[in-house]
Parts: C-alpha cells; structure tokens; sequence
C-alpha cells in the first residue's frame, strides 16, 4: 500500500516549519532546485530538468520561490552526492550562513537519492539546519518522524532496483541480439574490418530517428594483413618476429591506422600485444562476439563505503562470451586455421609444462619514481639476484629496436643510489637548515602552481549564456526545432566542460602536495629525516618519498641521476657506477 500522510497534520507541519523560519505568511522561503539526470535515463536534459522543475515548482507554489539550481547532467544515480559536481557544490553551501537560499527541493526523489543516499546525506540537511522539500511527503522532511525516514528509504530502494532491474533487462537483450541474430551491438571494428549499413534499425522510434544497424565488412587496407599474420604464426615465426616484420615492411600498426581513437599509444612500431591480440580474436572467423568485457563496479575506499563506486572495464572469463549461432559477416581466417593457432599459443609459455607459477611481492623504494631519459618512460621495477633494479626495455615492447636509438635494456640497481638520496634529503630537512628549504618550497609551489580550471570555467560561463540567448530566442518565437538542435549541441559542449572540470579537481585532490608546515611537523614528530631514513624499511622509505614529491631522470650514457621534487626545481644530482647495468650478472654497485 501507499505511503499517505493526513493532509490536516501535513498542513500543520509545513505551517509550523515555515513559522520557524520567521513566521507563517510573512516570510517568502527562498529555494535552492537540485536535480539529476544521466544518459541512463534515455532523456532529453534539458527536457527532464523541466518536469522536475515543474513538480518543485508545484509543491512550494504557495511558501516562496527558486532562486538558485543545482542540476547535475551525466551523472548516474548510483555516484553520491559527494562526487557529482552540483550535488557536492550544494552540500558545500550548506555551511555557509549566506548561502542566499533557506531550503532545498527536489522534484524527484528516485533520481536525487540511490540505494543509502539519503541516510548518508540527510543529516548534513539537518546539521546545518536547512529544510529538504519533497514531492512525495508533501513538503519539507521532518527528521524526527519514522514515517518520512521510510518513504526516502523506499524510495532509495526503488530507485536501485529500477537500476538493477534496467541493466539485466538491458544485458539479456542484447545477449539474445548478439547469439540468436548475430546483431553488432556497437564498439570499434576489430583492426581487419569496417563498419557498413545494414538496414534501418528495427525498433520503430528508432528508425524514426535515422538510427541504422550496422555490421562487419573486410577492410581492403587491413584484412589482408589479419591474413598474413595469422599464415607467418603458423609457418613458425613468432610474435615478436612478425611485430618487427610489419615495423620494417612500413605496415601502420592498428593504433596508427586509427589515430583519432588511439592519440594516448605509441603508433611508431606494432608491438607484441597487438599482433597477439589479433591471433586471439575469434571475430576473424565470421561469428559476432559479446561480452568480452563488462563494466565492473568496484569500492573506491572500502574503509569509507559513503565514497561510492567507480566503474572500470574488465575482462570476462572466456566462458561468458556469447557467440552468434552463425556466422554473421565474412570470415578472415578459416575456423580451422584459428583452432591451430590457438592450440600453438597454448602450447607456449611456462603454463603450458604443467608448472605452478609462483610471484613474489618484493620491495621497491623508488615504485613510478624513477625516468629513462633517452625514451622519458618510467622504467619498471624488476628483481635480479635478490636485488632491487630498475630497468627500461623500450624496443622489447615496440618491437623497434633497429628504428630507435635506444640499448635493448638499460638497468639500474637501487641500492646504487638509495643512499645518496636518503643523506641528500637529510640535509636539506637537517635543523639549521629546514626553515630555508621549507621557504623556498613554499616560494616554487607559489611560481609554479598551475591554473588548470581556467579555461574550462571560462568555457563554461560562455555556453551558459549561449543556452540563455537561445531559450530567449524560444520564447521571441524562433523556430522550435532549430533552437532545440542548437541547446542540445551547447548542452554536450557543456557536459563535456563540466567532465573536464570534475576530473581536473578530483586530479588536483589527489595530487596534493604537503605544505610546509605539514612537513615541517612530519619532520620534528619523527625527529629529523636523518635517523628515519637510515634505519626505516624500504617500503616506509617509498612513503616519505612519494610525499616529498620525487622524480629521478637517468642518463644511461652518463651514468648520472637527476632528482627533482615537483613543484620545486631540480635539486641534486647523482653519479653512479656501472654496476647492476647489465644483469643477470651480478655486478657491485657503488
């Protein structure tokens, strides 16, 4: 049955509340609307934030007005209200007296509050002592009735399991599209092939909105080549030597052959994982494949459940995939000749002799810290003869070792230069002098600090008055369709600003540095870097390191570390011998 609340006693609370906050019928409550909507919801934005608009407007018609908006676009419900970027700047506001509004409304409950939200989030409302209005409870929220608690809390459950009840919906039907009609459900083509129509859509609203179903055709550029690899693997030649055949042959590697998509990887050679990747694709053989992969929803702090989740893409078991019936495009590889590859792959590797594999977590004071100056990449952790190395091999994973100037491998052992960097940060942070290293710390990050939101807010600002000049041009009597293409053109501009932002700030967040005072106390609580850094353990070591900012550039040719400490200047230079360059063999560093 329905949640329903005595319209006498309703009217008598909201009476009472508005009294509070400065007497009934003298005061004009001031509203601040929050909002969401997701490209879950299949909406229009600017469409959803009318309705719920329109049924906050309803409900507080009689008690004053709106006069500020927090409507997030893009986010999904699931995300708290710490995390989306309006929500989190409305919860920020609660604190400030002159936050120019004196309650809050919203105009659905199911899109504002998500599984525990709303007990998570409520009592920040009744700290600070600002009203939270609903449609569904008829007005503001009182905080001591068990009633109000369980509507929200219902509602909070509904509002999860619409979302649950959404994705298997969604995942069932297109497991049934992908096995029984061997429809492509949408993703990049696999390097070998292109996408061409298939007919218009079969949904009749989409068909009505140009949508068109696509498939898989051969690429005359690239097929042949998913047909070369797969003939030169099975002839003997391994992965490796074909990655550096197509290298010296001129042939675009995947990512090169795709440039806007792939602007993040390196297009200079083919690498082992591509050809790999293209050996493994069971797509070549003309059957469509989905559920390779799924978004997986994961804890970002399990000591702090309240943060949320983050969805990150993974892998799923081979098992999971589903196969179309038939084949649904034009195979590049026979069934067989895919079946042999495979078995070869198989065949290969220390998994392949029955072997239990066995890892070791070692430890490394330098994790991410440490640049090869000839390629600028980080150059890997590795463990030799039970020592720390660092080690950069750049043509064994580019194949491209007769195209770049570049040493097969360059090492580097740890314990060559860990000392010299503990006894350099001792004396920079030593008694006498801590006061003036810790001024011009504070001196470079002033300098040196970057303005990275600029721009964006600046763009931000722009699209807000272009969609105001265009709702204006609405209601002069612009023609309707038009303007809508254009507000929904400077709405995706304005998502993807906001994006922008939410992303630079949670970066700045988790970036930030120690000012000096923090150090400072670090410093004298532990009684000087000097005693900790002789006598801590490596991984304590990483710690202070990573706090401190560290970044060491070696130059294999001079056997020379630069250290620097970002924001700050480089501060050091070390030299090293040659010993640990060349292991396995165990030379003595000094």
């Amino acid at each position: 049955m329905p949640f329903t609340i005595d319209p006498k006693i309703r009217a008598e609370k909201v009476g009472d509340w508005c009294a509070r906050l400065g007497g009934e019928g003298s005061v004009t409550v001031r509203f601040a609307f929050a909002g969401r909507v997701s490209s879950e919801d299949q909406q229009d934005p600017e469409a959803s934030r009318q309705w719920q608009m329109a049924r906050a407007r309803a409900l507080i018609e009689r008690h004053g007005e709106i006069v500020s908006e927090f409507f997030d676009v893009g986010q999904s419900r699931s995300i708290p209200w710490k995390r989306r970027p309006q929500a989190s700047r409305l919860l920020e506001l609660l604190k400030d007296r002159g936050r120019g509004f004196d309650a809050v409304v919203i105009g659905e409950p199911q899109r504002a509050f998500y599984g525990n939200q709303f007990g998570l989030t409520f009592p920040v409302f009744v700290h600070y002592g600002v009203r939270l209005w609903v449609p569904e409870v008829g007005g503001p929220i009182d905080p001591e009735s068990e009633a109000h608690d369980l509507i929200m809390s219902v509602f909070g459950g509904m509002s999860k399991g619409e979302r649950s009840r959404i994705k298997i919906r969604t995942r069932a039907a297109m497991a049934s599209q992908a096995q029984v009609e061997g429809r492509y459900l949408g993703g990049r083509p696999p390097y070998g092939y292109r996408l061409a129509d298939a007919g218009p859509h079969p949904n009749p609203g989409k068909a009505a909105d140009g949508k068109r179903l696509h498939k898989l055709e051969p690429d005359p550029l690239t097929a042949p080549i998913v047909q070369r690899i797969f003939d030169e693997y099975l002839s003997g030649i391994g992965v490796f030597a074909i990655a550096q055949r197509l290298t010296s042959d001129g042939v675009p590697s995947p990512s090169a052959n795709d440039r806007p998509r792939n602007r993040h990887r390196t297009t200079i050679a083919w690498s082992k994982s591509a050809v790999r990747v293209i050996l493994t694709n069971p797509r070549y053989t003309g059957y469509e494949v989905w559920n390779k992969q799924r978004k997986q929803e994961s804890l970002i702090d399990v000591e702090d459940v309240a943060l949320g989740h983050q969805t990150k893409l993974t892998w799923n078991r081979k098992g999971d995939w589903v196969f179309s019936d038939q084949p649904v495009h034009e195979a590049l590889v026979a069934k067989d000749t895919f079946e042999q590859v495979r078995l070869r792959l198989a065949s290969r590797g220390p998994r392949s002799s029955g072997r239990e594999i066995t890892r070791h977590a070692h430890p490394y004071g330098f994790t991410g810290m440490v640049f090869h100056e000839a390629c600028g990449r980080r150059m890997q952790g590795t463990w030799n003869h039970g020592c720390a190395h660092y080690r950069c091999r750049y043509p064994a994973e580019y194949a491209v070792a007769n195209l770049i100037d570049h040493p097969p491998s360059v090492y580097i052992r740890e314990d060559s230069f860990i000392d010299h960097v503990d006894s350099w940060l001792a004396d920079i942070f030593r008694a006498d002098r801590i006061e003036h290293s810790l001024q011009m710390l504070e001196q470079s990050e002033q300098t040196n600090r970057p303005t990275p939101l600029v721009e964006p807010r600046r763009s931000l600002a722009e699209y807000d008055r272009k969609l105001a000049r265009h709702r204006a041009a609405l209601e002069a009597g612009a023609d309707p369709v038009l303007v809508s293409q254009w507000i929904h053109e400077v709405q995706q501009q304005r998502q993807a600003a906001e994006a922008q932002i939410a992303a630079t700030t949670r970066q700045c967040e988790t970036n930030r540095r120690m000012n000096p005072n923090e150090i400072k106390e670090v410093v004298e609580h532990l009684g000087g870097l000097t005693n900790l850094l002789r006598t801590a353990d490596v991984r304590d070591k990483r710690a202070v390191y990573q706090q401190l900012g560290l970044k060491l550039t070696y130059n294999h040719e001079k056997r020379v570390i630069v250290v620097e400490s970002n924001p700050r200047p480089s501060v050091g230079v070390l030299v090293v011998s040659g010993g640990g360059l060349e292991p396995p063999r165990p030379l003595v560093g000094h």
